[in-house]
């Protein structure tokens, strides 16, 4: 196929969604490489990723790019590629998210240093979605969300608490500050562990590098915040075992999961290779099998929208301080991280993305459980 008939497809398909080559508006692409057509037509969104983080083209404002190319389905326009449907296969296969495989994303994603994400996050370093109703600013947002999911879990001073996918420790410390519980959290990244411990010290906070398979005490609840993205849909049913094992009968577990439309097997390409190795979004049919004869499901809240504001709220902290934290990484990572954030912020603007949070218990509540909003 000569080169002319890729950029005259390519053109075709974006111009569906209202996007030009070269064109005046924001979310129009400046095309700086004439490969940059027949790259994203062979590979895909992994060809539209790494193409710009290889300075082939560049976008005003590129999280309205991609809110476009959500809400128009443009890559269901572009015809599976041999190695994407080899992935797949492989995905239907292969456990990926394994034990053995489990603390890959804590080496490439979570252990990339502290600083980069004090320089990005909030006061208290919290990396899942703000709760924007009535905030004023990134820190009173995920003030919110802490203290929300710790009124819709009841939390009373004495409970102890497990926390799956601690991060930093944020939540922890928090409830462990406001509510006087105790917390053991777990997490699969080295630089948490470190940093989460230095922040909780003194408080009755323990932080484990650790699977969560691997957990066996008994809590009063149990919370997770953004880890079951990197559950894996072989595994979902495994890890709603191992939350049940560990509940109290008259205990709460709430998941607070990034969640998909539609049931996959595998995660977006661009971002499985260069952000979350072997992660993917679960849909509500995933979910809800996974803990059928398990969990009685108390409450759904989906505040979606919150993710775009949050990751926004980000991308203006890590562009604000790129200066103060360059001297670690190179402009390929900057241009890599910032097209990250910004292609999420349009996917949950879209509504191509959801953000869930889903209070569960093993028996049902007496008397109903009471939504707390």
């Amino acid at each position: 196929m000569k080169k002319d008939k890729f950029k005259k497809i390519l053109k075709e398909i974006l111009s569906s969604a209202g996007i030009k080559i070269n064109g005046r508006n924001p979310w129009d692409i400046k095309v700086r490489h004439e490969k940059f057509y027949q790259r994203v037509l062979v590979q895909g969104s992994l060809g539209l990723g790494e193409s710009y983080m290889d300075k082939w083209w560049d976008c005003q404002k590129i999280d309205q790019l991609f809110e476009r190319i959500f809400i128009f389905q443009l890559e269901d326009k572009i015809k599976k590629n041999w190695a994407l449907i080899f992935e797949l296969l492989i995905a239907k296969i292969f456990n990926r998210q394994s034990k053995k495989r489990a603390f890959q994303v804590g080496e490439k994603h979570y252990n990339l240093g502290n600083e980069l994400y004090e320089n990005m996050l909030d006061k208290r370093m919290v990396y899942t979605c703000a709760y924007w109703k009535e905030a004023r600013n990134l820190d009173h947002a995920q003030e919110n969300k802490l203290d929300l999911v710790c009124r819709k879990l009841g939390l009373r001073e004495g409970m102890k608490i497990l926390d799956i996918g601690c991060g930093w420790g944020s939540f922890a410390k928090y409830a462990a500050e406001k509510y006087k519980v105790e917390v053991v959290g777990v997490t699969v990244s080295e630089e948490q562990v470190k940093l989460g411990k230095k922040l909780c010290r003194g408080l009755p906070v323990e932080i484990r590098l650790q699977d969560y398979r691997d957990i066996n005490d008994k809590f009063d609840h149990v919370v997770s915040l953004g880890m079951f993205e990197h559950v894996g849909c072989k595994n979902y049913r495994i890890y709603m075992e191992v939350v049940e094992r560990c509940l109290k009968d008259e205990g709460l577990f709430l998941l607070h999961t990034i969640g998909g439309n539609k049931s996959r097997n595998f995660g977006e390409a661009w971002v499985d290779k260069y952000i979350f190795p072997n992660s993917m979004l679960p849909s509500i049919k995933q979910i809800g099998l996974s803990t059928e004869g398990l969990f009685v499901m108390e409450d759904w809240h989906n505040f979606s929208a919150d993710y775009d504001k949050t990751l926004m709220a980000w991308y203006e902290n890590f562009d604000k301080n790129w200066h103060k934290i360059k001297s670690n990484y190179d402009e390929r990572f900057c241009r890599m991280w910032k097209y990250y954030l910004l292609i999420s912020a349009g996917a949950f603007r879209s509504r191509n993305n959801q953000l869930w949070q889903i209070v569960f218990s093993k028996k049902g509540v007496r008397g109903g459980y009471k939504s707390i909003r």
